[in-house]
């Protein structure tokens, strides 16, 4: 228990605690982010970024790469296909003053493999390898991290693939990997397995190695520590409808019980959230946007389902808040 207050670092940056926000395509926007850190999140990350789109001069504000004096330490997690153009969207990225720039070669969504993004660069151990040799010469002030699943097919018992480009990130200067313990062709079902994670740390017991896959509560991010040695864990769907997450993790590691919102407190945090929403979006945009994280707030309610349905039916901010006042009254 004695790593409670211990200190994290990825490269130069230090991290006050090694539970992480993971990026989290359509859910970890700036108000979100802000919220978690609120609450005790000591690092985040950005949604994953397309670089093409990095580069190119928008029509309309890019929502998606905002961050604040606040947000800090904070990753900026990119994806793409070509060393010339990640590498360009990594320069642009050290300039805005992200801390970390994050490589993106795990996402198992079809329309990224379609586009040979994401998880396919999994199944080409020499373009993982490249692009991430590209990114660190062009921003080399910033850490480069990158995430990893263990294998591309889930019948591949070798991890040939991984181990290429795990050892080639690291002997180009990669500050860190994070690992999740599923194939990309298994996308989110069956187990995380961390045995891999573990045999991953013992491999490259003196780099940087973050564990992700299961953790749905602080319990199991505890149990990731122990069983695999990592040096920090990422925190992605159990994070969703429970911001709460960072601090229930530091009471059970610290032997103290886990701390349970209160339903007045769950409304000041969900209240907290919609007006940052409304505030960074817009009245429709945001309240569409809060829809789905009024749907994770509600696994928290003695009521989820019908506190699900009228989070869903709400048509405009004061709909909003009159479900949270017959809900959270």
């Amino acid at each position: 228990m004695s790593d409670v207050l211990k200190t994290f670092r990825i490269g130069e940056v230090e991290i006050d605690f090694p539970v992480l926000l993971a990026p989290l395509a359509g859910y970890s926007d700036l108000p979100f982010r802000q919220v978690c850190r609120k609450l005790g999140a000591p690092f985040c990350a950005t949604e994953m970024m397309l670089d093409r789109c990095l580069l190119v001069k928008p029509r309309k504000p890019q929502y998606i790469s905002r961050t604040d004096d606040e947000d800090h330490p904070i990753a900026g997690q990119i994806v793409g296909n070509e060393p010339a153009t990640m590498a360009a969207a990594a320069e642009l990225m050290d300039r805005r003053g992200f801390d970390v720039i994050d490589l993106n070669f795990a996402c198992p969504v079809r329309k990224a493999l379609r586009r040979r993004r994401g998880g396919h660069i999994m199944s080409d151990p020499q373009l993982a390898i490249d692009i991430t040799r590209a990114v660190i010469t062009a921003a080399p002030n910033r850490p480069v991290t990158l995430k990893l699943r263990r294998a591309f097919y889930e019948s591949d018992d070798t991890h040939d693939a991984f181990w290429r480009i795990a050892e080639g990130a690291f002997d180009a200067g990669a500050a860190a990997i994070c690992v999740h313990g599923r194939s990309v062709e298994a996308r989110y079902s069956g187990p995380s397995d961390w045995d891999f994670l573990a045999s991953v740390k013992q491999r490259f017991a003196e780099k940087t190695i973050v564990g992700s896959g299961d953790v749905m509560n602080a319990p199991a991010a505890m149990d990731m520590f122990d069983q695999t040695g990592v040096d920090a864990v990422s925190v992605a769907r159990g994070g969703l409808g429970n911001p709460w997450f960072f601090r229930q993790w530091c009471d059970l590691r610290a032997g103290r019980d886990m701390y349970i919102p209160t339903l007045a407190e769950q409304k000041e945090v969900i209240l907290d959230h919609f007006r940052r929403t409304v505030e960074f979006y817009g009245e429709r945009r945001g309240v569409k946007n809060m829809r789905k994280f009024g749907i994770k707030y509600a696994s928290m309610h003695p009521t989820p389902k019908k506190l699900r349905m009228a989070f869903v039916a709400g048509k405009d901010a004061s709909d909003w808040l009159a479900v949270l006042d017959n809900f959270y009254s």
